[in-house]
């Protein structure tokens, strides 16, 4: 009997269609009305929290790590909307004043390098060091079929001189 037993990943074992609009409203954060409708008490609840110690510490480790700014002011964003504090509209109209204040507490804090995008990839020695390598290797090539066609035109001098005789195609 064993033998007709389903397997642990059962692909028909999932919420049907719909089931979750049948679900009791209000059970998550973001199903109830927002703390803020307003783009600057908004910013001005995120700055407040940003400036706590332990959080100002955080955020000035994460920079230091490499870790972007736009992931942090993402992460920012995106745990407010989670936890019912703004609507997505308030939390996409807010985004860049975040992203502005972590490079402030970043400059303030004394973080020299730090990543403005996630796919700013010009901080990173390693990308640098292999860009570097590209462009070497490149060079070389195109130093070496420069170098061939040159030796190429200096035989074809070498074998012709300023009085010689003319070839029969240079003639017809």
């Amino acid at each position: 009997m064993d033998q007709y037993k389903e397997g642990q990943d059962n692909p028909f074992d999932a919420p049907i269609p719909g089931q979750g609009l049948t679900d009791t409203p209000g059970n998550y954060p973001w199903e109830h009305p927002p703390q803020f409708t307003d783009t600057s008490e908004a910013a001005d609840y995120v700055w407040e929290r940003m400036h706590r110690p332990e959080f100002a510490q955080r955020i000035l480790a994460m920079l230091d790590a490499g870790i972007p700014v736009e992931a942090i002011g993402r992460i920012i964003v995106f745990n407010g909307f989670m936890e019912g504090k703004w609507t997505p509209d308030v939390a996409f109209i807010i985004t860049e004043p975040i992203m502005k204040m972590i490079v402030a507490m970043g400059m303030k804090g004394g973080v020299e390098n730090f990543r403005m995008s996630m796919e700013d990839i010009t901080n990173n020695k390693d990308m640098q060091a292999i860009t570097k390598i590209k462009l070497d290797n490149q060079e070389a090539k195109t130093a070496a079929k420069a170098a061939t066609s040159v030796k190429k035109d200096i035989k074809k001098i070498e074998n012709e001189g300023l009085m010689s005789k003319p070839k029969k195609e240079e003639t017809e």
